[in-house]
């Protein structure tokens, strides 16, 4: 999440500036925004759901505050940088980032961090809010990974040493543990092994670039009931199959996510054109009613689901006129149980929940880049669910939201 590249000429005049005026840098950038949607009470991604009676709001999505320290050597390479990062809403303040990286300078190519930060797990997780052209990340980022962030330490292999021929790959590789930032902490002995590699912005010619990585993270969760659930096919019907044997307390859940991502991007006279594309897929333990991953331990009455997962990202950006205009389409799916579908879902005796539920989302918006500091965001988000036998979810629902957001930043 924003961490400096010294590769690129922006890293590198960050740099300057911190050797210059004292090290420390201060940032940040407020998201006051106006929102209408479909029907009052609404449930959606798109900034939390509406009041039961309300079906319009102004309110102040994210309010940030940043806080850089970063330290040079004699040789004015970076050897520490020193990052918190505040959030200021109406609802709660909170603390965001809070973590250090050193940099190893004899070989120039590797930097550990430690502290709260983002994971480093596919593209538009990473993709900061203040630079992200759509209000919100897709539903699966928000469910697999809320608020991106954990508890962890990573080594990276980021080469600064000027000409080296591997400079365009960037490797990640961390332990987190897991529960991300919102609950209380640490409730078991398992971590999660986050790893990714990945061609940073490789230019194929003058105009044309590409980027891509892998990334996969493997954890789990540890079992304290007495009840676990998987998914079965039983006489021609998917079920939820409870597994009560004795000898599974304590034993591990698992977590395991698969990614692959790419972008292109092509310049022009008028700005720039580009496609990314995103697919995560893979295993995720959560609850009955809910496919994130649980923040802290389910009564020793509730059981765990085991269900296989798989979803992605896909945008179109545009600029028009010039740079200052950009039209984008995105469309997101993410269906948290590809083992079942449709009208499985809420069959008597089944066990399937809403957290069985595929959403593919369709957005369209336009973004007006006033100046560097100030930016417009009109977005129409669509999703689109799956039809069940679930009472509420027979039809689609009507959930469309429209987004007025006006970003400044300093």
């Amino acid at each position: 999440m924003d961490m400096i590249d010294t590769t690129t000429d922006m890293g590198k005049g960050m740099l300057n500036l911190y050797s210059r005026f004292d090290r420390l840098r201060l940032s940040g950038y407020i998201q006051p925004q106006y929102q209408v949607a479909q029907e009052k009470g609404t449930k959606t991604f798109e900034g939390g759901d509406f009041a039961p009676n309300s079906d319009n709001r102004f309110l102040l999505r994210r309010a940030r505050i940043r806080i850089d320290y970063v330290r040079s050597n004699k040789n004015l390479q970076p050897s520490m940088q020193f990052v918190f990062q505040f959030d200021a809403n109406v609802n709660a303040f909170t603390v965001r980032d809070v973590w250090a990286r050193l940099f190893e300078n004899k070989w120039q190519h590797f930097a550990f961090t430690a502290g709260m930060f983002a994971r480093p797990f596919g593209y538009e997780l990473n993709l900061s809010s203040q630079d992200r052209e759509s209000p919100e990340r897709g539903r699966m980022s928000q469910t697999l990974a809320k608020s991106e962030r954990d508890l962890g330490a990573m080594v990276t292999f980021e080469s600064r040493k000027k000409g080296f021929k591997w400079r365009y790959l960037k490797v990640d590789a961390g332990l987190f543990n897991g529960q991300g930032i919102n609950y209380p902490g640490e409730f078991d002995g398992f971590k999660d092994f986050i790893g990714k590699i990945g061609l940073k912005p490789f230019p194929l010619t003058k105009n044309l670039s590409v980027s891509a990585a892998v990334s996969y993270l493997n954890g789990g969760l540890v079992q304290n009931t007495k009840y676990r659930y998987t998914i079965e096919n039983i006489n021609g019907t998917h079920q939820a199959v409870v597994d009560s044997s004795l000898g599974i307390e304590g034993s591990k859940n698992p977590r395991q996510y698969k990614g692959v991502d790419a972008q292109v991007k092509l310049k022009h006279k008028w700005g720039a054109t580009e496609f990314r594309g995103e697919y995560w897929w893979g295993t995720q333990t959560s609850s009955a009613n809910s496919s994130e991953t649980p923040g802290v331990p389910l009564p020793a009455t509730a059981g765990y689901y085991i269900r296989d997962f798989n979803g992605a990202f896909f945008y179109f950006l545009q600029n028009i006129v010039n740079t200052h205009h950009q039209l984008g389409v995105k469309i997101d799916w993410y269906d948290p149980n590809t083992q079942v579908k449709d009208l499985e879902i809420g069959k008597p005796g089944a066990g399937l929940t809403p957290a069985d539920i595929k959403y593919i989302t369709y957005a369209v918006g336009y973004n007006i880049y006033l100046n560097e500091n100030v930016k417009l965001m009109l977005w129409y988000s669509m999703p689109v669910n799956e039809t069940t036998q679930l009472p509420g979810y027979t039809t689609d629902l009507n959930d469309n939201v429209f987004t007025c957001r006006l970003q400044y930043r300093f």
